[in-house]
């Protein structure tokens, strides 16, 4: 059950809230149609997470207007993905003077109404074999941000210099979840996945020279891992990484927060 969900019925419980009030909260309609978009008003209440906007493809005006729908309809924090800093400044324009804007030119990302509280359980690690990884790599940091994370990057820690990633043991051995980004023959989830007890989810990147096939060769070589634990996600997908990490961490809380 999402927060928002427990939220409600725990002010019924408490006295706060009647039941009428809280059957109309989960009355109300579950999308908010504006034309171009249907925009998704109970994700949060159904997953614990309110919609995330994925940037290519659209106008920065549809953008814009889904954000004022999202904010309309009480929806305090939004992520925008793969937006360029073109786009992200015409949204920017489009908005409120007073909308809690920030935009992340590496990772073409922007979030409005910044980062909540952390929430989970345990540390993200958030490691790149090479520095060419990094924008999927902050992709995947600043959504686990988003979610309530405490989140760690490790940069540039790829196994072509192994004294590079052995130097990060503590950080390594301690985590919660660690997501793997590399490019070329993406052999950091084996070597990660081999040294900690935790879940390790491998990001293969579109990194490398003509035979890695735009990642494709990162992407084969993480599904074939021998490291017991590696989970993969599609290439470049750092925000599918970031968010699937920010589950693991919150079950672990949710478990915690049960047996309490």
């Amino acid at each position: 059950m999402s927060s928002d969900a427990r939220e409600i019925l725990e002010k019924v419980k408490s006295g706060d809230l009647s039941v009428d009030e809280a059957l109309l909260s989960f009355k109300e309609a579950p999308f908010r149609d504006i034309g171009y978009a249907a925009v998704d008003t109970h994700r949060k209440l159904r997953t614990g997470v309110g919609e995330v906007i994925y940037g290519a493809g659209k106008t920065a005006g549809q953008i814009a207007g889904i954000i004022r729908a999202m904010l309309e309809s009480g929806q305090e924090r939004i992520l925008i993905t793969r937006i360029s800093p073109e786009k992200a400044a015409a949204v920017r324009a489009a908005l409120d003077a007073g909308t809690d804007w920030t935009y992340y030119e590496l990772p073409e990302l922007a979030v409005v109404g910044g980062f909540p509280p952390v929430t989970g359980l345990g540390t993200i690690v958030v490691a790149t074999g090479g520095t060419s990884d990094l924008p999927v790599a902050d992709e995947a940091a600043l959504t686990a941000r988003f979610l309530g994370n405490e989140v760690i990057s490790l940069t540039d820690i790829g196994v072509a210099g192994l004294h590079r990633t052995l130097a990060h043991l503590d950080e390594i051995m301690s985590a919660s979840v660690i997501v793997a980004v590399a490019g070329m023959e993406g052999a950091l989830a084996s070597v990660l996945g081999g040294l900690a007890d935790c879940p390790v989810i491998a990001v293969p990147t579109s990194v490398g020279y003509g035979a890695s096939f735009h990642g494709l060769s990162a992407l084969l070589s993480m599904l074939n891992s021998c490291a017991s634990g590696v989970s993969v996600v599609n290439i470049d997908n750092g925000f599918g990484a970031g968010y699937q990490a920010s589950m693991i961490n919150h079950m672990r809380a949710g478990r915690r927060n049960k047996v309490e």
